[in-house]
């Protein structure tokens, strides 16, 4: 007797989701290559149920991952016949059709409600110096800074970023029915089609709108994750009007934990450029102190610089154009233009020092 007992599933949302996580580990997996043992299991989970294969190819498509499927095709034997006429990866995925006795509608030949397709949770990740652009199902655009790292949840409702480390830019696809949310700290940024920027800094998170406004609001921490007081989930419901609106052209510098100060400052377009040129591989400063300057550039290299004990060195102010991680062109610039020479302390360390007019690198 089989152990395998069959449910109604179309109403039922927990087995659902749980298909969509295992369509996304499935795709994790085939990533880095499967063991033995892992394609007997994927084999398994693909003949259990037609709709495993669909959300399968659906969740590839919309991911961009199709070309990670051509790794199915040892999975399942293949008549010549098929090999001759089909892909490779479309003749293996027609071979594990076979082993439903029933028709169904085969949804990736067709529209598809993508808004109804979930990779319930997706990593992205930067090395020190890299930049990564990433195109969302919605065709939402974020662009990952520096050493930044952010988990990524759809659902039907809600659009959600957890910004754990680092900085993004994000265009969020106009979507008046199912809300994106930032969450960064205690604190919930939401859109509904917009553009803005959140760096996760030292001391605090600061918030730039580029285009269009944003809600700010405080997570609840004395009511459970998904539920306020009126109810609503905060990361996948509107937020309140009373919340602290920041409009395109406006900074909001927020604290990792407590009350939203509601000072928002209007920012000239030139800081705003400035601030956003590593998008561009290069950083701009425009008068900043020299110990600002360089705590900024060492977020692009694994190198630290360290000031020596020279009160001259506290008065002096970048102004200019750097390239990210090119440390040789910016030691040429700091000498060459500020009268700043240098010293490898260690293979990860550099001391700058005011130097004599006549001294060069």
């Amino acid at each position: 007797m089989s152990n395998v007992h069959h449910i109604d599933e179309r109403n039922n949302k927990a087995v659902e989701d749980a298909r969509l996580d295992c369509a996304s580990e499935w795709l994790a997996k085939l990533d880095r290559g499967l063991t033995k043992p892992e394609k007997d299991a994927l084999q398994l989970w693909l003949a259990q149920s037609y709709k495993n294969v669909e959300v399968l190819l659906e969740v590839a498509h919309l991911w961009d991952k199709m070309g990670e499927l051509s790794r199915l095709s040892d999975l399942f034997p293949q008549s010549q016949s098929r090999q001759k006429r089909l892909p490779v990866w479309l003749g293996a995925l027609a071979v594990a059709l076979s082993f439903f006795q029933e028709a169904f509608n085969f949804s990736f030949f067709y529209p598809v409600n993508r808004s109804a397709v979930v990779a319930k949770q997706l990593n992205f990740q930067t090395g020190v110096g890299e930049s990564k652009d990433i195109i969302l199902p919605d065709k939402s655009e974020i662009t990952l800074n520096t050493n930044s790292f952010v988990q990524i949840r759809y659902t039907r409702d809600s659009r959600v970023i957890n910004l754990l480390r680092g900085e993004i830019h994000i265009n969020v696809a106009h979507d008046k029915a199912r809300p994106l949310s930032v969450i960064a700290g205690d604190k919930v940024i939401q859109a509904v089609g917009t553009a803005f920027n959140v760096e996760v800094g030292e001391k605090q998170i600061e918030l730039i709108v580029t285009d269009g406004k944003v809600l700010v609001a405080e997570q609840s921490s004395s009511q459970p994750s998904s539920l306020q007081k009126n109810g609503t989930n905060k990361l996948g419901k509107f937020l309140s009007n009373n919340s602290t609106a920041v409009s395109k052209g406006e900074k909001l510098d927020l604290s990792f934990k407590g009350k939203i100060a509601k000072h928002v400052e209007k920012v000239d377009p030139i800081d705003v450029a400035a601030s956003l040129s590593w998008r561009k591989g290069s950083l701009i400063f425009r008068g900043e102190s020299l110990a600002d300057a360089m705590a900024e550039i060492s977020r692009y290299t694994n190198i630290d610089f360290e000031l020596s004990d020279d009160e001259r060195l506290t008065r002096v102010q970048v102004a200019g154009m750097f390239k990210t991680g090119d440390v040789k062109g910016l030691l040429e610039v700091l000498n060459n233009n500020f009268n700043i020479s240098y010293e490898r302390i260690s293979p990860d360390k550099i001391r700058l020092n005011y130097a004599d007019p006549s001294a060069s690198i």
